[in-house]
C-alpha cells in the first residue's frame, strides 16, 4: 500500500487485517454490489443496519475497501479494442520502476505483477489496432522489456459484476 493509500486508509502498518465469516460476506455482497443497501446486507448477514455500517466503516478505515467503483462492459460500447500484453524482462528490476513506467502510459488500465512466467502481464484498452501496436511498442521502449506478447479479448466474464 502506498504511503498515500495509506493515510487515507488511516493505517500505516503492513499487517493483514483480521476478518471473521460476517466481515467475508459483507465483502462478498459488496464485490456484487456496491450499491447494494445496508438494510439488504444487514438482512443476508443477520446482523442490524448498525453494526453493518460500523464493520463497513472499519473495513474502510483498515483499508480492506479502498474504493468504491463502477465495472463498464466494453462489450456494450462500439468502440475499443481490449487486450492483455505479457512483459518479459531481460533483467530483475524493481518492480516499482516498472509499475512506474506502465503508469505514465494512458491505455494501460491495469498491472499485474507475478511469480514465473511472464513477468506481468498488462490490460490495455485502445480504440483500434494502430492504437494497440503504439502502445505495446511504447511498453517495448522501457529498455528492460525483452519480449511481449499480446492477446486481444474477445469476450468477459467474472464473477461480480
Amino acid at each position: 500500500m502506498t504511503d498515500a493509500k495509506q493515510r487515507r486508509s488511516g493505517t500505516t502498518d503492513h499487517q493483514p487485517a483480521v476478518l471473521d465469516a460476517t466481515d467475508r460476506a459483507i465483502l462478498d455482497l459488496l464485490r456484487e454490489n456496491a450499491r447494494r443497501p445496508l438494510r439488504e446486507i444487514a438482512t443476508a448477514v443477520g446482523l442490524t443496519v448498525a453494526p453493518v455500517q460500523r464493520r463497513i466503516a472499519r473495513l474502510e478505515k483498515v483499508g480492506v475497501i479502498e474504493r468504491y467503483t463502477v465495472q463498464i462492459n466494453h462489450g456494450r460500447i462500439a468502440t475499443g479494442i481490449e487486450a492483455m500484453t505479457e512483459l518479459h524482462f531481460a533483467d530483475d528490476l524493481d518492480l516499482a520502476q516498472i509499475m512506474e513506467f506502465v503508469a505514465q502510459i494512458p491505455e494501460v488500465e491495469e498491472v499485474l505483477t507475478l511469480a514465473g512466467d511472464p513477468d506481468a502481464l498488462v490490460r490495455i484498452r485502445v480504440n483500434g489496432v494502430e492504437d494497440l501496436r503504439r502502445v505495446v511498442s511504447s511498453l517495448r521502449s522501457g529498455g528492460a522489456v525483452a519480449s511481449t506478447k499480446t492477446l486481444v479479448v474477445l469476450e468477459q466474464w467474472t464473477r461480480f459484476g
